[in-house]
């Protein structure tokens, strides 16, 4: 079996996340989507994604490829219809293609010339940028049980700290709890590698902490939160998503949220979850390129890769960052703010490419990691095809 993972018609939808990576790569529940599928294939998987992320993202072919809609996340169920599919079949679920097996080089237009098989189970589909928060809860319960399955937990001494469901409690090599609550009652909690949790945290799962995560000491995180590779976080979060290497190192309040990877957001920030009359929200849609409603509720920051805020910034509820944006200042900013904007609540003006570029080295350089000339192209290529958002003022 060849796996390749391609950008389906979600990928716009799933923007800002998705305009430097491919859609296998967005972070869900403990691992990303394209970890979970190598997991249930036991297989490598290449890319089907957009031309100038082709380049670090490249797809391998072979004589027969299974083109998989990356958006889905994989199930046994779903593993073992696809592994039954034969030459020229689909894998169809509610007239959407979710796998083509095919003799082609080339992912499919359509399913026109193709065999339809039906999927059987219902799948978990992430199809908008919100979905990422609001369903991870119920990915992530499913990663516990796979993280976990037949693995040795470290030793749940709890000495100076307290398990509630132990049970449900993984912590795996060189993590470091110190003072801590952890509180698995309505989901299981998973600490990752040297991974540590300082003095006075209190946790509440469903959560996931990846390896190499620090909580800072009083931090309060509620359930549905995975905190990705390399980041820092404190204050209170519920139901967040942390792409990875971010930091949220203070006190405020992100609920709702997603913050994309090499993010930082200042002391004292607070993002609002819910409007103050309890309708739904309206979020930024780029295929629409407009405000769209949705059924949410409850739905607070969505922050791009790269972006930042200062201290003390608040933001409305629903409100959508893209790519290394530097937001600060006082007063709520615009719901939208294009990628690669600076300002705030008094206006925003371009982000000049080159000084962006210099302030990404010098946050990464903290942690000894560096952006690649791959990864330049990438930031240049949304340079250019976000400045149709930005409007100086």
């Amino acid at each position: 079996m060849n796996p390749i993972l391609f950008d389906g018609p979600e990928r716009t939808d799933l923007l800002p996340f998705t305009y430097v990576r491919p859609v296998a790569e967005l972070r869900i529940g403990i691992d990303t989507l394209k970890e979970k599928w190598e997991a249930f294939l036991n297989q490598n998987c290449s890319y089907a994604t957009q031309d100038y992320l082709s380049s670090k993202y490249p797809i391998h072919t072979a004589e027969l490829n299974y083109f998989i809609n990356a958006s889905y996340v994989p199930t046994q169920a779903l593993t073992d219809q696809i592994e039954k599919l034969e030459p020229n079949q689909v894998l169809v679920f509610d007239n959407n293609p979710v796998v083509f097996c095919t003799e082609k080089k080339e992912l499919p237009n359509n399913t026109a010339d193709f065999f339809i098989v039906e999927l059987i189970s219902k799948p978990t589909h992430i199809k908008i940028s919100s979905d990422l928060f609001s369903k991870n809860a119920a990915v992530l319960e499913q990663d516990f049980e796979r993280f976990t399955h037949g693995k040795k937990n470290e030793v749940l001494e709890e000495g100076n700290n307290r398990f509630i469901h132990p049970e449900r409690i993984f912590i795996e090599t060189g993590a470091q709890l110190s003072c801590a609550i952890l509180n698995a009652t309505d989901g299981p909690i998973y600490v990752g590698k040297n991974t540590q949790v300082m003095e006075g945290s209190m946790l509440r799962g469903p959560i996931a902490l990846c390896d190499e995560v620090i909580v800072k000491m009083g931090a309060k995180i509620y359930g549905g939160t995975t905190i990705g590779p390399g980041s820092k976080v404190g204050g209170e979060l519920n139901n967040v998503l942390f792409l990875g290497n971010s930091n949220k190192g203070h006190d405020g309040f992100l609920g709702n949220a997603v913050i994309g990877q090499w993010c930082n957001i200042g002391s004292a920030t607070d993002a609002s979850n819910l409007k103050n009359n309890y309708s739904k929200v309206r979020i930024w849609n780029y295929t629409s390129e407009n405000f769209a409603k949705s059924e949410l509720q409850f739905c607070g920051l969505l922050m791009g890769d790269y972006s930042r805020c200062g201290i003390h910034s608040m933001f409305n509820t629903a409100t959508v960052i893209g790519v290394n944006s530097n937001v600060f200042g006082t007063g709520f900013p615009r719901t939208f703010i294009p990628s690669f904007s600076y300002g705030g609540a008094q206006g925003f003006q371009t982000y000049a490419f080159s000084k962006a570029m210099e302030s990404n080295r010098m946050m990464m350089d903290r942690k000894d990691e560096s952006l690649s000339e791959l990864d330049l192209e990438i930031l240049k290529a949304v340079f250019e095809q976000s400045s149709v958002w930005r409007r100086d003022s």
